[in-house]
């Protein structure tokens, strides 16, 4: 009986030193991993959804206007400044025009 009685309250006390790893996990999933996947999600739609003319912003920051898509070999034309550069479509990391509306708050 005493011996049952031991096993549990070791088994109890390993839980809870387990406790605080179990809680790491969560809060990585929750604040970095979570909210990652589900930018992601958000690019990729908008990478789909692209079309001639609108204003966006490449992974590298050149900010540019879409000349041309090219839907077999999945690239854009971007229009600059400087003049015209071809991208991968998956390189166009956001638009500008929602960039702009989102000011940065110190």
């Amino acid at each position: 009986m005493n011996f049952t009685i031991i096993a549990l309250q070791e088994a109890a006390g390993s839980l809870m030193s387990m406790l605080p790893f179990l809680a790491i996990i969560a809060v990585f999933y929750f604040f970095m991993i979570r909210p990652q996947m589900s930018r992601q999600k958000k690019e990729k739609a908008f990478q789909a959804e692209i079309k001639k003319g609108t204003k966006v912003v490449t992974s590298s920051g050149i900010h540019g206007k879409i000349a041309e898509i090219n839907s077999s070999d999945n690239t854009v034309t971007i229009e600059t400044g400087a003049g015209k550069i071809r991208f991968e479509r998956s390189a166009i990391s956001m638009e500008l025009s929602k960039k702009q509306s989102n000011p940065v708050k110190k």
